[in-house]
């Protein structure tokens, strides 16, 4: 499990890598042709890019004759979250509420 984090967190690293999965997110099945026409990148270097994403699980690709297209995997991105993000917010947003409630109860009085 830890050797698949640090898979994902290497690749969100990286600028041009969270390009690529916003590129997918808003357009799945993405062929590597299409992708490479819309960075300022080769082939070649979205090409591996394109790797990494997939060896960290957040992308995943499908053949299609000749063609191999491209689709955002988010169950990742949501493990993070959950893991790493979720647990953070709780504490802040209870302390939000009951900021909320004090100033709303002040006023009352």
């Amino acid at each position: 499990m830890a050797d698949d984090m640090d898979r994902v967190f290497k690749a969100l690293a990286d600028a041009s890598r969270r390009r690529l999965l916003d590129l997918l997110q808003a357009d799945e099945g993405q062929t590597l042709g299409a992708l490479a026409g819309r960075l300022d990148m080769t082939r070649q270097a979205v090409s591996q890019h394109l790797a990494v994403l997939e060896a960290a699980n957040l992308i995943a690709t499908v053949r299609s004759g000749r063609e191999k297209l491209h689709y955002l995997n988010p169950v990742p991105i949501h493990e993070i979250h959950a893991r790493w993000i979720a647990k953070f917010e709780r504490p802040r947003l209870d302390a939000l509420a009951a900021l909320k409630q004090r100033l709303e109860g002040e006023d009352d009085a």
